[in-house]
């Protein structure tokens, strides 16, 4: 998918019913947002939605993977991404809701944009802690971290403490 304008289903004019889309959240995608831990990634979402008068109900499985940076060594990691996610669309032109399963629309809407959601549905599953298996970080950056050469001796004092202790 190239960006998010392409993330978009048109209802109008559908009849009640069960429709099938699919979607896939490319690279491009993932580069679309602004602040992002997602490097980039290759997930597909089938979305069942059903139109009903004055409802929509869509129903979204994941499966994929996606990019992102490991805490450890700021290696890519690649993290499976699956799942199953709901999403009740109404309309009203004075309602509104904070619930994250559902979402209003204007009465005259004609078309939904998924992108915010499907990013979202993403993001969730991602976990908290992104790092390499033990061993596989890379070995470069595990040697430098681990290198106590680094280190000042206890010692050695800086210099700087000499001029702010003269300030008692």
């Amino acid at each position: 998918m190239s960006s998010k304008e392409d993330t978009t289903i048109r209802f109008s004019g559908l009849k009640p019913g069960v429709y099938n889309y699919g979607f896939t959240l490319a690279d491009e995608f993932f580069e679309a947002w602004e602040n992002d831990e997602i490097e980039g990634g290759n997930v597909k979402i089938d979305v069942k939605m059903e139109r009903r008068d004055q409802l929509l109900l869509l129903e979204f499985t994941l499966r994929g993977e996606v990019e992102v940076l490991c805490d450890r060594c700021l290696g890519r990691l690649t993290v499976p991404i699956e799942g199953r996610e709901h999403l009740t669309v109404s309309f009203s032109d004075t309602a509104t809701t904070d619930d994250e399963e559902q979402a209003i629309l204007p009465e005259d809407a004609s078309k939904i944009d998924l992108a915010q959601w499907l990013y979202e549905y993403v993001a969730v599953r991602i976990p908290l802690l992104h790092a390499h298996p033990d061993g596989e970080c890379d070995p470069e950056t595990v040697k430098y971290l681990s290198d106590n050469t680094r280190q000042r001796p206890d010692d050695e004092i800086d210099p700087r403490w000499d001029a702010l202790k003269k300030l008692k």
